[in-house]
């Protein structure tokens, strides 16, 4: 009885232990870590981009062909033109010209009738 008390004590004592270290995934644990898809996403032209909400997820695919403001650059691909607002540090030490295929992830911002895309994500296309 003794050996099946301490048992069960030791039982209590380790279970929110391991819990807390991740080790433990079960109903009833506090495990904060999310998984899901982190794969490629469908990727729009700038007209079909132009169309969606606010805050809408869109990766595009086309050129970078000038520096319009601090941060705002035009975008292009064979549908059309947009606004888009790099922050610096989005760019990882990359260095891109009009010359080169970008894909661009972020989300749409719309504000009256002005629409241009918020990048998060920045990457060369071979």
């Amino acid at each position: 009885m003794k050996k099946l008390l301490l048992l069960s004590l030791l039982s209590s004592l380790t279970l929110p232990a391991f819990a807390d270290q991740g080790g433990f995934t079960g109903p009833g644990s506090d495990s904060t870590q999310r998984g899901g898809f982190n794969g490629p996403h469908k990727t729009l032209s700038v007209a079909q981009a132009k169309a969606l909400k606010d805050d809408t997820k869109v990766v595009v695919e086309g050129n970078i062909t000038k520096k319009i403001s601090d941060e705002h650059y035009e975008f292009m691909d064979s549908s059309g033109s947009i606004v888009v607002e790099i922050d610096d540090h989005k760019w990882n030490g990359q260095s891109i010209s009009p010359k080169n295929r970008v894909r661009l992830e972020g989300e749409i911002d719309k504000d009256g009738n002005n629409v241009d895309i918020d990048i998060k994500t920045v990457t060369l296309v071979n």
